[in-house]
């Protein structure tokens, strides 16, 4: 945190900055006081904006219909003999009451759309307010010929420039004082991450409800003043371009920042005024210097100036905490699955899914890629209703239930990819999870020590000042647990939490699990490293193709042949060897030499070194996480390498942007298929072409229907009406139609069924046969080495057997890399 933002030095700031403006009005007078309460009104109003869209992070560009709705309450109310001091409150709930309305359909919708609704607000209002009759005045207004009083003193102008900056002043350290509070660190972790913020018991809508009714009143609040200090307001007086302004005046200022509305409002008020001698090209000025003034500093004024200045010493331990307290006592019931099934258009993505997690033990949900693991965490967790089964806690029916009642009832969770509070220090990220959902608790100085005491239980030593987005990958999985375990949860489930960790910290990380499932938590892990599952699970539950096809204890379930099955595949295929040995070219169209690459954390790959001969196929296998798709990326271009070089016909391609590398040879299927769903199956295969350049023969496209005659039936239906194995036939047509000098299919076989994964490799076997060079990775290792020459053998991202296809097959080795060892 800056020391611009540090809690003790803003009030002091917001105290300094009110007197500032105060003795602003006592040494001016005349236009100066209209100017000056100008400001200070449309610092309120932006205070208001600022809650919206800098803690909750929800654009509006019709916040002059609430600036509206409170002045015309106001001036109505005064004009029928009530005290403007009773007005004030009013027109501040009235317009807090619309704002809290608007939330209503405003939350079903994001981005522009959530845009375009908030303009038509404004349009509503401002016609509304035309149509009003002798309630608004009409198209005329409403004059308000006597200003306020108070204690029988008549209020001027000056006195009312006053009372606009003490307003602006308690409307900056009342967001001060939100931005600290728990409801204000919820906003912000809504708009960081609302899936989480579900998780820890927190309701989105209901977060983003109330950002939108303290908004809306400050908006309101702020427009009360403007009748008595105009005299006079009508509907033009709310354009549109004054919401326009109080974005600018936010964005300029430095959205989230607490000083941020203060000087985008001196910006959007002033400015225009100091270019009022340049008649009708002053606005054209004014746009022009907002936009310089956004490209100088894109983070805002008081933004930009805050990171240039030297953070507070981090504090790294904090004493106090008794973690093992902190996570419960004696076990509970248990949580108990029963049948739970779930479909997504017409596919069956879990089905018949049971199982029984018990307090203490870890239960471990293993399957290849495409299984339904975490369709089944997505379901237990709350963020998708079960179609069919049960799921059960202490009694309670939780199928169906949102993810923040779920959170409540005690079962925390993870995520593959961490979802932490990116603008929330490490220390906040983990308090906010104390008494999930709990929006107006009291923070109390023994959560700082209780919740440094649990980081430190799960093994993070850094900063706990730090903001999370910096964290390095290891330490972001070591918070998301710390912050699971923060609600007391009954159960904790956790998504791939080895992923992109080292062999040391994957070790760590298991005993960390044991330790938590040793206070009576019950644990259940979704997890791909076959070595942490098979030491640290008391129970496994096998799925495949979002059916449960074996469970029981590790040994049990490393034995059975249908998980040998699902994770290595069946040799019952008609995808067929080579008829002869392959004989080819002794150098490489294709090498990867110490090729290392990663996402930002621990690299994935380390020291990759691979090639591939013209003509050969050549099979690339792994368990999940070894680094398989990392490998295609990085070779395809669309992940950068760190270290290493990879030559593509003696040319280094890994510096090359991905669209050049696609031009020059290299023609990547990537993993999903990602087809373009809504141009045809043959503008599919047409695009296929663009990287190569020149005219299109149709006797090309022709040639790739008749190869995949199920696309010929297709061929002007849409790619997104295809079903799985016919939008992966489409997506190697379309590598197809490049030329390729390579073709890399990535996991072609995932999510299909057997029937179709047995035509695909029949078509691959074909391609083999006809020269096409390939390297293909594929969780169905047997099925891979069916048609493979060559392959290498992964383990967190390196090479650890090579060899041909023949040689692999037989490798006992293999099976260990996918399963563990024995």
């Amino acid at each position: 945190m800056h020391r611009l933002h540090a809690p003790a030095a803003m009030p002091l700031a917001i105290l300094a900055l009110t007197a500032c403006g105060l003795g602003l009005v006592a040494g001016t007078g005349g236009y100066s006081h209209f100017v000056i309460a100008l400001v200070a009104l449309t610092t309120i109003a932006g205070t208001g904006l600022n809650v919206l869209l800098g803690l909750t992070g929800l654009i509006s560009f019709g916040h002059a219909g609430f600036y509206a709705i409170g002045a015309y309450a106001s001036a109505i109310l005064t004009l029928n003999g009530v005290s403007f001091w009773l007005a004030l409150p009013v027109a501040a709930l009235a317009s807090g009451l619309v704002g809290t309305l608007l939330a209503v359909p405003a939350m079903r919708v994001k981005g522009p759309y959530l845009a375009m609704l908030t303009i038509a607000f404004g349009f509503i209002v401002e016609h509304a307010l035309i149509e009003g009759g002798a309630l608004t005045g009409g198209q005329n207004g409403l004059v308000v010929a006597a200003g306020p009083t108070l204690l029988g003193y008549v209020l001027t102008e000056r006195d009312l420039a006053v009372l606009a900056v003490l307003g602006a002043g308690a409307s900056l350290y009342a967001f001060h004082a939100l931005r600290l509070s728990r409801l204000g660190r919820a906003m912000r972790a809504v708009r960081d991450a609302d899936v989480a913020a579900a998780s820890l018991g927190f309701d989105p809508v209901r977060v983003k409800t109330l950002a939108f009714a303290i908004s809306a009143a400050l908006t309101g609040l702020a427009g009360a003043v403007l009748p008595p200090l105009m005299l006079f307001i009508a509907p033009s007086s709310f354009p549109f371009t004054q919401s326009i302004l109080f974005v600018l005046s936010v964005v300029v200022g430095g959205a989230g920042t607490v000083l941020g509305p203060l000087f985008g409002a001196l910006v959007t008020v002033l400015l225009p005024e100091s270019l009022a001698g340049l008649a009708e090209y002053r606005l054209l000025f004014f746009g022009v210097a907002t936009l310089v003034v956004l490209w100088l500093v894109p983070a805002g004024i008081v933004g930009s100036l805050a990171r240039l200045l030297p953070r507070p010493p981090e504090r790294r331990t904090l004493p106090g905490g008794d973690p093992a307290a902190l996570l419960g006592g004696a076990a509970g019931a248990p949580l108990v699955i029963t049948g739970i099934g779930i479909s997504f258009g017409g596919i069956r993505a879990a089905d018949g899914v049971s199982v029984t997690a018990e307090p203490g033990a870890v239960t471990s949900i293993i399957g290849p890629n495409g299984a339904g693991k975490t369709t089944v965490l997505n379901m237990v967790s709350g963020f998708y209703r079960p179609g069919a089964g049960s799921i059960r806690l202490d009694g309670r029916e939780l199928a169906g239930a949102p993810a923040h009642a779920i959170a409540r009832a005690g079962i925390a969770r993870t995520y593959q990819t961490t979802r932490l509070f990116g603008t929330l220090s490490v220390l906040d990220n983990v308090a906010l999870a104390i008494e999930p959902g709990r929006l107006l608790r009291r923070v109390r100085a023994r959560d700082r020590q209780d919740t440094a005491a649990l980081l430190a239980f799960a093994g993070y030593a850094g900063s706990l000042d730090r903001p999370a987005a910096e964290l390095p990958h290891v330490d972001r999985r070591l918070v998301e647990i710390a912050r699971a375990l923060a609600g007391r949860p009954r159960v904790l489930l956790l998504d791939e939490p080895a992923a992109g960790l080292t062999r040391s910290d994957t070790d760590r990380l298991g005993l960390l699990l044991r330790k938590i499932a040793a206070r009576g938590v019950a644990v259940v892990l979704v997890e791909h490293d076959m070595p942490l599952v098979m030491g640290l699970s008391d129970h496994i539950l096998v799925m495949d193709a979002g059916r449960p096809i074996a469970a029981g204890s590790p040994a049990t379930v490393r034995r059975d042949p249908a998980v040998l099955r699902a994770y290595l595949g069946g040799a019952d295929t008609p995808a067929r060897p080579r008829a002869a040995p392959w004989q080819g070219p002794a150098d490489a169209v294709l090498s990867a030499l110490r090729l290392t690459a990663g996402y930002g954390a621990a690299p994935v790959l380390d020291g990759l070194d691979l090639d591939v001969r013209p003509g050969e196929t050549v099979a690339l296998l792994g368990a999940n996480g070894a680094g398989k798709s990392t490998a295609m990326r990085a070779l395809a271009g669309l992940l950068r390498p760190i270290e290493g070089s990879v030559i593509l016909e003696d040319r280094p391609i890994a510096g090359l942007p991905a669209h050049r590398i696609a031009r020059a040879g290299l023609a990547l299927v990537p993993e999903g298929r990602q087809v373009f769903p809504e141009l045809t199956v043959v503008e599919n295969i047409r695009l296929g072409a663009h990287g190569r350049g020149g005219r299109i023969d149709p006797a090309e496209v022709e040639a790739l229907l008749d190869r995949f005659p199920r696309l010929r039936e297709r061929a002007q239906s849409r790619a997104g009406l295809l079903s799985g194995g016919e939008q992966q036939m489409l997506a190697i047509a379309r590598g197809l139609m490049a030329r390729p000098r390579i073709l890399l299919l990535d996991e072609p076989s995932l999510g299909l069924a057997p029937a179709m994964i047995n035509a695909l490799y029949a078509t691959v076997a074909e391609l083999r046969d006809q020269g096409v060079t390939i390297l293909i990775v594929d969780q169905m290792a047997a099925l891979a080495l069916t048609v493979a020459d060559r392959g290498y053998v992964l383990e967190q991202g390196r090479v650890v057997t090579a060899g041909s296809a023949a040689e692999l097959a037989a490798d006992k080795g293999l099976e260990a890399a996918y399963l563990g060892a024995a």
